[in-house]
């Protein structure tokens, strides 16, 4: 799932490692999460969203095994868990930084500038749009759309809305993240 070919729907990256699959087990305490999670939701399909969000809290992503995993937990199928984590943006389908700063490119942001951070923060940290910094400390990502119209242009920063941004307001954040 690192890169997804769609001329390649065989690509080995979009399948399940059986051997990680084999091994792929929440820790005790993520577990328990997840247990309660069920107490929460009148079916474990419903369940699916916080799960996901479970797991990748605790392994940073969603890989293929990930996605199987989830599944057997919830008595679903991969290809219906695949499609919840390939719809949501907030699910990353491969590895990133440590800070994931994911800019908003839709309409309001656009307008407001917000491909000047984006462009910025690539340049800034010498990678290319949806790559991770040597250091494993950064990526950047562009998004559809964050849900803050009123006070674009946006920058989430991790799990944290960054609004009114501009690119010395961006400089400055990027600074208290080091």
């Amino acid at each position: 799932m690192a890169d997804l070919h769609p001329d390649n729907p065989y690509a080995p990256e979009r399948f399940a490692d059986p051997a990680k699959l084999a091994a792929m087990k929440f820790p005790d305490e993520a577990m328990k999460r997840f247990e309660y999670i069920l107490t929460r939701y009148p079916t474990k399909e419903a369940a699916l969203l916080p799960t996901l969000h479970l797991a990748q809290e605790v392994w940073g992503w969603i890989s293929p095994e990930t996605v199987h995993y989830v599944g057997s937990l919830l008595d679903l199928s991969p290809a219906t868990v695949f499609g919840v984590v390939s719809f949501y943006n907030m699910y990353n389908q491969k590895p990133v930084g440590k800070y994931h700063l994911q800019v908003c490119t839709n309409l309001s942001c656009m307008v407001n500038r917000a491909y000047d951070i984006y462009d910025h923060l690539c340049e800034k940290l010498q990678i290319h749009p949806g790559e991770t910094t040597n250091d494993g400390r950064y990526t950047v990502v562009e998004v559809e759309c964050l849900g803050s119209c009123g006070t674009a242009p946006v920058v989430q920063v991790n799990n944290d809305y960054h609004e009114n941004m501009s690119v010395e307001k961006m400089d400055s954040l990027m600074t208290k993240l080091t």
